[in-house]
């Protein structure tokens, strides 16, 4: 949204297999210790405002900026129905696939099968959605950002494009955003560096099992 929006920014990078996510300073602004959360220093009062949660923060910048979030009300309501769909739907049942499929130990074949299966099914309503569309609401929208992400590791996911045409011909129309492939590109030196044997069981502690402590 920011690189759509063309508004300048500066990326605080938090390790979460180092555990960043529980610093004060983070948690201050995030109190849920998750990415993303954003510090907007000329806030709706000339004041600073911080943000967590990517529906909220898509909503704040939307308005802020006036693009890619309708002003017309009707408009409005069917961007939020699907912006607020991937918070409940594709991105925590998404996460949940790409956990049991790919990282869990002592495997749940039921665990991995039912999510596996539920993404299969949020793919077929997305491919409906988009049956005769260019994007999820028509326009191109915050809803299509907001679920773009989740829908790109669809082999960790155990899904077959050739079973959602309109989905892949949607998802192959965003890759192709200038926009979006700046953004892509922002942290990938991070995210591809290997990891020893050691630092992966490190994270795997940090990032899994974690209770109200």
């Amino acid at each position: 949204m920011l690189e759509e929006c063309g508004l300048p920014y500066v990326v605080k990078y938090v390790n979460i297999g180092q555990g960043d996510q529980f610093k004060p300073g983070f948690l201050k602004i995030a109190p849920n210790n998750r990415m993303p959360a954003i510090i907007d220093p000329d806030g709706p009062d000339g004041n600073p405002i911080s943000i967590f949660e990517s529906g909220a923060i898509l909503q704040y910048l939307g308005q802020k900026t006036g693009k890619f979030y309708p002003k017309n009300l009707r408009d409005r309501v069917n961007v939020d129905e699907w912006l607020f769909w991937q918070m409940a739907n594709l991105g925590p049942n998404a996460g949940q696939a790409n956990h049991f499929r790919n990282y869990a130990r002592g495997k749940s074949h039921y665990a991995a099968a039912r999510f596996t299966n539920e993404i299969n099914r949020l793919y077929g309503v997305m491919n409906k959605q988009l049956r005769g569309k260019e994007y999820l609401c028509g326009a191109y929208s915050v809803a299509d950002m907001a679920c773009w992400p989740w829908v790109l590791p669809y082999k960790m996911q155990g899904q077959d494009m050739k079973n959602f045409p309109h989905l892949y011909k949607w998802f192959k129309r965003m890759g192709e955003r200038p926009a979006l492939q700046r953004a892509l590109a922002v942290g990938a030196d991070l995210r591809n560096r290997p990891q020893s044997k050691a630092e992966q069981e490190r994270s795997r502690k940090i990032l899994f099992g974690q209770r109200a402590r």
